[in-house]
């Protein structure tokens, strides 16, 4: 938890440090095409609120899918809790926030949270293949690797922060959407 603590708060410095003289605050991303050199977490974006959102991906199963969806992480380095409330994207006709539920059966199914997912201070929010994603529907234009997606997420204290999500659609391949036993209730 410590050691979580202290690498949110060196990412904030960092990021802090790198917007410095660039008029860059709440809501604001750290430029298009944002990517991290191999082993290391681009950070999007960072809030007045201490929320610290990184290493994104966006991803479709194939070039022909009507939907994607996208991961990233959302670090809360500030002292109240915030949430996740809602995401939108000009990239698809419909965005929500969504998670797998096991039906009982081994069957996974995708399903829309509409309450969002609470950040606690100190604590991490996973938007991760298998589990919590902003999953996008009817997807106004192909997803293609080295393409970006444009997100609007919508948090309860931060309000709305742009980001810019890079398209790669070999991380995590094999895994969460794309079948093996998930179903998709819309």
């Amino acid at each position: 938890m410590l050691s979580n603590t202290l690498r949110a708060a060196a990412l904030t410095l960092l990021a802090s440090t790198a917007f410095a003289g660039e008029g860059h605050n709440h809501g604001d991303h750290s430029g298009h095409g944002a990517h991290a050199g191999h082993g290391e977490m681009a950070v999007l974006a960072t809030t007045d609120t201490g929320l610290v959102i990184k290493d994104g991906f966006a991803r479709a199963a194939t070039s022909v899918s009507k939907s994607g969806a996208a991961f990233l992480l959302v670090e809360n380095t500030g002292d109240t809790a915030d949430r996740l409330i809602d995401a939108s994207s000009d990239a698809a006709q419909r965005v929500e926030l969504h998670t797998h539920i096991d039906n009982g059966d081994g069957v996974f199914r995708m399903v829309h949270v509409p309450e969002g997912f609470e950040l606690a201070p100190g604590a991490t929010l996973k938007l991760a293949r298998g589990g919590k994603h902003v999953m996008l529907m009817g997807l106004n234009a192909p997803m293609l690797e080295g393409g970006e997606v444009a997100i609007t997420l919508t948090f309860e204290r931060a309000g709305d922060v742009e980001v810019m999500v890079p398209v790669d659609l070999e991380r995590g391949a094999g895994h969460g959407h794309g079948g093996h036993g998930h179903n998709h209730d819309s």
